[in-house]
């Protein structure tokens, strides 16, 4: 077992965020000025959570291809952040690029209200993938996770929703909810307005408990258990053995649902954890990564669970019933999802993808070993993730405590510094298809140095 026991010194971190943070202004002062200039955006970006890089101001981006990013100033990064999997592709993939070209100049029309045949197609092969036979699709898993959960709701009777603490799902309302001290669903810290008390249509157990949660689904009024197989975005946090198994059954003896969200967990293979480990869900949920940038999304069902919906013949699913949308399964988002499934996110591709990120995840163990830094890091096929505790966390709670605010600005100023994106929002780092070996051993390199600057006393 690594004696990962080495404290950081703050008062030596403090001297290398300064550092860091003094760099990154001086090699970013077009992107600067482009974020000052930018009055007539709420909070000076796109989206607020734009403003999640660090350095005080965001990158502003010029180009990308692969996974090689170009800022405004010039810089160039060897991207691990992918968009946050949206571009776990690589970016503008060339079979995606000229579907999508094809689809909006020589055949035209993106958003006409009417199917195209590459639906089919589509639908077909994410039944190949994930093994849930009927699908709709939407213009981002957010979406694909909102009607879901209606159409849950609709299929069992029930009212309820029940998600892991610490938990992501997009911006769905029932989603932010997390355990309070005496184990009382409460409104995850920060949550924006939520439009009830969110214990009315949401209960919250920890991750890897079977004992919470079949207490939970005792109540009788969860419509469906809505999960990633492995939390993300709070840090990796893996099922312990057996776990997922036993969701299954409490979800079959309860009459609950079992909706599994792969946006993020795709990066364990080709047809996610669903079909690398056997999983069963009745409810299946992707998006991202699947229109290689291009937003997408799908939902699909068991042929039990949509015959439970058509039995409700008092619901409107075809106009006002609120489900769907008039983007929603757009030419143009599944023009680009076909040719992403079909020549980009190949078999061939996850290999060469799982094969770096393990490497990647070997390179920084060692370091942590070498320098016994009390971190750990988590993989996930092809996507892994270093958290400022060890050993790993195996709650989204436990995970969420690992935080460390400074330690994390220091490590992304670090990288960006010396051409490494990280995804802003926290430590992890995705391959696609165009990383290389050479990409991946600069990464191991930078952060093995970082450790020692880190660890000098």
């Amino acid at each position: 077992m690594s004696n990962r026991a080495t404290q950081i010194d703050r008062s030596n971190l403090a001297v290398l965020l300064e550092r860091e943070r003094k760099t990154y202004s001086e090699n970013h002062q077009k992107s600067f000025a482009l974020y000052k200039d930018a009055k007539n955006l709420f909070g000076g970006v796109p989206m607020p959570w734009m403003n999640k890089w660090v350095g005080g101001f965001p990158l502003y981006m010029q180009g990308a291809k692969g996974n090689i990013i170009t800022d405004v100033d010039g810089n160039e990064y060897i991207d691990f952040a992918l968009g946050d999997t949206a571009a776990m592709t690589g970016h503008s993939p060339d079979a995606s690029v000229k579907a999508i070209i094809d689809r909006m100049q020589d055949l035209g029309g993106i958003t006409t209200m009417m199917p195209t045949e590459d639906a089919q197609w589509v639908g077909a092969e994410l039944t190949r993938r994930f093994k849930v036979p009927l699908w709709s699709f939407t213009v981002s898993a957010t979406d694909a996770n909102r009607w879901a959960i209606r159409l849950a709701r609709l299929a069992t009777g029930k009212s309820k929703i029940l998600v892991f603490s610490y938990c992501y799902h997009g911006s769905v309302d029932e989603t932010f909810g997390v355990l309070d001290n005496e184990g009382n669903t409460v409104a995850r810290p920060g949550n924006v307005a939520p439009p009830v008390p969110i214990d009315q249509t949401t209960r919250v157990v920890e991750f890897n408990d079977l004992p919470a949660l079949e207490a939970a689904l005792k109540h009788g009024d969860i419509a469906a258990i809505l999960t990633e197989p492995a939390l993300t975005n709070i840090g990796i946090v893996l099922p312990e053995p057996g776990y997922l198994e036993g969701m299954r059954e409490l979800a079959t003896k309860y009459g609950a649902l079992l909706m599994i969200d792969e946006t993020h967990t795709i990066s364990a293979g080709y047809g996610g954890m669903t079909l690398r480990d056997n999983l069963d869900p009745d409810i299946f949920i992707i998006g991202k990564s699947i229109g290689a940038g291009i937003p997408s999304g799908a939902y699909g069902f068991t042929q039990k669970v949509v015959d439970l919906i058509n039995s409700h013949t008092e619901a409107d699913l075809v106009d006002v019933g609120g489900v769907g949308g008039t983007l929603a399964g757009n030419a143009l988002s599944l023009a680009a999802m076909r040719a992403t499934l079909g020549e980009v996110l190949t078999e061939q591709a996850f290999d060469h993808m799982i094969q770096l990120a393990t490497r990647y995840t070997d390179q920084v163990n060692a370091a942590l070993d070498e320098y016994g830094v009390p971190w750990s890091i988590s993989q996930l096929g092809a996507r892994a993730e270093y958290r400022f505790t060890y050993p790993a966390p195996k709650t989204g709670t436990e995970a969420m405590h690992a935080g460390d605010d400074e330690l994390d600005e220091f490590m992304h100023l670090f990288m960006c510094n010396r051409g490494v994106l990280m995804t802003p929002f926290h430590n992890m780092a995705l391959m696609c298809p165009t990383t290389t070996q050479e990409q991946v051993d600069r990464h191991g390199m930078l952060f093995a140095q970082a450790m020692s600057e880190l660890t000098k006393s």
